[in-house]
């Protein structure tokens, strides 16, 4: 099986399993809008949120990214068998780290909080900080997740990556369903809790089938500790960085009306959609294959590898980005719109979604070059990267803020992040080399093409339907399939007749299985 295929096999079981936990996931953030709408509670849960998972999150994604190139040349050296060793002593030593990170965590809380929501005053506040100590113990699994995550990718096993949202969403379901009336926000909180350690948990079965087995071994000499963690570093800041500009939106959104925080957080959640769902499967099945072609110095195995996901990325985001352009509001209320989450809340939310989804092309190219520069062990150009791009989304904020309030806060973040992305790929260039960026941007004026001629029939098929069949939630979500399938239809021939090659290579494949199944 050639390269291209096995990768294209391994991403579209990721996307089936990610679809059904994305699926979980909306119900989640429908049942917490139903519940709790997007008042104050919402706004204060989920800036303590961001501040309990923020340092966890950047811990997942430093030790994640730099785990597996190493791990690969551990295994390449000493074999299996040194490789779950090595394993075994980095989970003990980022453990003891978490340990350490939470009890700061645990006292510096105020002042976190005052930095991620300067608006946040007297009940409010203490409410934050309160949350935020309860979360805090999600810092305790997110090393080992990272971990686990990085050996079980450099096994080529992708299922428990893309199952592990599953046990997580079902933790929060249950406790919305049944339980959130007696325990409100607070025991959402501790709901969060659990829920990353169900994470952790989805993945111990499918280590244990890679002949993994877990022993306390701490030895902080070892020459692949010391390179991960001096790895790690420029990447934990990076992370962080990067995960600033959705800090600082949210910090200057809490000086506005009331709600804005929610309308950002929801607006965002559908927009990562795609992003969770496509590209991160594209990405984390490219990732190992690229990290094993830059350790055997193949720049041009790099390239091919990297066009093909870059290729895929915009052949998705591109009429993603239109489709939530054209279909923003009936998309909010469809996804929204019940209990306390009202009219004025789907219109504040869905202006923040045709803003945010301007990002989408450029935020997903950004993670597949970022990879690209780890494979190549450059940890330190992506976190420069992410400096400027969090310098120009603050310039932009105080530019936009005043005239388009939180709606500006979102077109701040996808201007500055498009002018970052254009930024590293120019440097990547001026590593390795041509990356045939010519025929990205064939690729790019193909699929905006389809991707317009596919907007103007969604948008006249939707509200066609909806003035013929009326207003009703149920007449609204069969406007929107109806409407979502017909230009998903139009985008996918056009694209053929385009001749877009990864297009064409797949109808292609399939059309082979066909005749062959009919044979």
């Amino acid at each position: 099986m050639s390269k291209s295929n096995k990768a294209t096999k391994s991403a579209v079981t990721i996307i089936i399993f990610t679809l059904g936990s994305k699926f979980l996931g909306f119900l989640r953030e429908v049942l917490i809008a139903a519940k709790f709408g997007s008042g104050v509670e919402v706004d204060t849960f989920v800036i303590a949120l961001s501040a309990a998972g923020l340092i966890g999150g950047f811990i997942t994604s430093a030790i994640n990214t730099t785990f597996i190139p190493v791990i690969s040349e551990v295994e390449s050296k000493e074999g299996k068998e040194g490789k779950i060793d090595h394993t075994n002593n980095m989970i003990n030593v980022i453990f003891i780290i978490s340990i350490v990170l939470t009890i700061l965590a645990l006292i510096g809380a105020p002042l976190l909080i005052k930095l991620l929501a300067s608006g946040f005053e007297g009940d409010q506040f203490d409410l934050a900080v309160n949350l935020t100590r309860i979360g805090l113990p999600t810092l305790l699994f997110s090393g080992i997740i990272g971990i686990m995550t990085g050996y079980l990718q450099s096994e080529e096993k992708f299922k428990a990556t893309a199952l592990i949202g599953f046990p997580m969403n079902f933790v929060y379901i249950t406790f919305l369903i049944f339980f959130s009336k007696y325990f409100g926000i607070k025991g959402l909180m501790v709901v969060s809790v659990l829920a990353t350690l169900s994470q952790l948990l989805i993945q111990l079965p499918e280590a244990k089938n890679t002949g993994f087995k877990y022993k306390f071994k701490i030895d902080l000499k070892d020459k692949y500790l010391k390179r991960i963690l001096y790895l790690s570093m420029p990447v934990f800041l990076g992370v962080a960085i990067g995960d600033l500009n959705a800090v600082v939106d949210k910090t200057l959104a809490s000086s506005l009306v009331e709600g804005s925080i929610s309308a950002l957080n929801y607006s965002l959640r559908l927009n990562s959609l795609i992003s969770g769902v496509f590209i991160t499967a594209i990405t984390t099945v490219v990732f190992p294959l690229i990290s094993k072609e830059a350790n055997s110095n193949n720049i041009d195995g790099v390239k091919s590898i990297m066009a093909y996901g870059f290729n895929l990325i915009l052949l998705i985001t591109v009429p993603a980005t239109i489709g939530i352009i054209v279909l923003s509001t009936p998309i909010v209320q469809i996804v929204f719109q019940r209990g306390r989450f009202d009219s004025v809340a789907t219109m504040m939310t869905s202006s923040a979604l045709v803003y945010y989804s301007l990002v989408l092309v450029a935020s997903s190219l950004r993670l597949l070059i970022t990879k690209v520069y780890y494979a190549l062990q450059d940890t330190k150009t992506p976190m420069i990267n992410g400096a400027i791009s969090v310098a120009l989304n603050i310039i932009f904020n105080f530019i936009l803020i005043k005239p388009m309030a939180h709606a500006g806060l979102a077109l701040a973040t996808s201007i500055s992040t498009t002018i970052a992305t254009i930024i590293l790929l120019y440097g990547l260039k001026k590593k390795i080399g041509s990356l045939g960026t010519k025929g990205y941007i064939i690729t790019f004026i193909k699929t905006g093409l389809a991707s317009a001629i596919m907007g103007i029939v969604a948008y006249v098929v939707y509200h066609g339907l909806y003035g013929i069949l009326g207003v009703s939630k149920l007449y609204n979500l069969i406007s929107l399939l109806v409407a979502v399938v017909l230009a998903v239809i139009v985008y996918g021939v056009l694209c053929y007749l385009f001749g877009i090659e990864e297009v064409r290579d797949i109808v292609d494949k399939v059309v082979k299985r066909l005749k062959l199944k009919k044979l």
